[in-house]
C-alpha cells in the first residue's frame, strides 16, 4: 500500500523545550523531523502539533517550530493526542485518511496516539527517525509494540519521496536538497 499526499496529514507530538533534553536521540531525531517537516511542508501537507501540559513542559522548540511554520500547536493533558477533543477535532476536520506520526514520547504518547488512530480507522505510519524516548529500551520496545498493532514504519526520506512520487519537478529538486 503506498500513501498518497493527498490524503495525508502529519502530528507532530510534543517536541518541548523541557522534555527534548531528556530525550537519549535527541541530537538525531530533531535535525531528522525538522527535515521532514520542510519536505513535508513543499508537499503541502496539512500539520498539527500537540504540546503536553505547556505550562510545564513549556513550548515546542524553536528549530521545529521554524521547520513546522503555520500550523496550529493544540495543548494538551492528555497522553493519546486522540483523548483531546480539540486535537481529535483537528484531525477530524482535516478529512485525512492517513496520520504521519513524529515526536514523542515514542512509548507513550506517539504509541498511544497511534493505537487511537488506527482503532478510528486511519492509516497511520510512525516515521521512526523522527521520533524519541528518554531511553533506547524503552524506542526499542515502542516500535515493537507499534508493530504488533498494525502501525508501519518508515523513515523521512522514504516518506518524502513516496509522497512525492516523480524524480522531477521543482518540488523533487526542493525535498532532494533537504535530505543531502
Amino acid at each position: 500500500m503506498r500513501l498518497n499526499k493527498e490524503d495525508t496529514m502529519v502530528m507532530v507530538i510534543d517536541y518541548q523545550e523541557k522534555l527534548m533534553p531528556a530525550m537519549h536521540n535527541k541530537d538525531e531525531f530533531i535535525p531528522r523531523t525538522c527535515m521532514l517537516l520542510k519536505g513535508l511542508k513543499t508537499l503541502d501537507i496539512t500539520a498539527i502539533a500537540s504540546e503536553q501540559y505547556p505550562k510545564g513542559l513549556g513550548s515546542t522548540v524553536p528549530e521545529i517550530k521554524e521547520a513546522l511554520g503555520v500550523a496550529p500547536y493544540l495543548p494538551k493533558n492528555t497522553f493519546s493526542c486522540m483523548d483531546d477533543e480539540g486535537i481529535r477535532a483537528a484531525v477530524e476536520a482535516s478529512g485525512c485518511n492517513t496520520v504521519l506520526i513524529c515526536g514523542a514520547e515514542l512509548h507513550i504518547c506517539v504509541l498511544q496516539t497511534a493505537m487511537d488512530l488506527v482503532a478510528a480507522g486511519k492509516t497511520v505510519a510512525i516515521v521512526e527517525d523522527c521520533v524519541g524516548s528518554r531511553t533506547a529500551h524503552d524506542m526499542q520496545i515502542g516500535l515493537i509494540r507499534a508493530q504488533q498493532e498494525g502501525i508501519l514504519l518508515t523513515t523521512a526520506e522514504a516518506i518524502l519521496f513516496e509522497l512525492q512520487k516523480v524524480g522531477s519537478g521543482p518540488v523533487f529538486k526542493t525535498i532532494s536538497k533537504l535530505v543531502k
